[in-house]
């Protein structure tokens, strides 16, 4: 639905005043997409792996406790890559997420 010319002149009012206010900023968020969300996050939960994967090969006979750590490192980090690249794959407009395409997922497996 477009905006109409008031609600147009309210937005352009708004964004001019905001890169007045803080130009740097501004310019941080023109520049910023959503690929580089998902290459840091991806690099930063591949880097997890692989510390949570030393961790545990390192102290795995001289300190279970934090080979069990670095376990639970690598665990969490395949799970943040896992939705990171759920969430690149959705469908626009959906999250890729949520409990609803699972609930439909499970009632169409019971239908067969």
């Amino acid at each position: 639905m477009p905006l109409n010319d008031k609600e147009q002149r309210i937005l352009d009012e708004i964004e001019r005043q905001f890169l007045q206010d803080d130009p740097k900023l501004a310019k941080a968020v023109r520049t910023a997409s959503a690929s580089d969300t998902f290459r840091r996050s991806t690099r930063l939960s591949l880097a997890g792996f692989v510390a949570g994967l030393a961790f545990m090969l390192i102290f795995f006979t001289a300190n279970t406790l934090i080979a069990m750590l670095g376990f639970v490192v690598m665990v969490g980090s395949a799970s943040v890559f896992v939705l990171a690249i759920r969430r690149r794959t959705a469908a626009p407009g959906t999250s890729g997420l949520g409990v609803e395409p699972w609930i439909e997922r499970l009632r169409s497996k019971w239908r067969r």
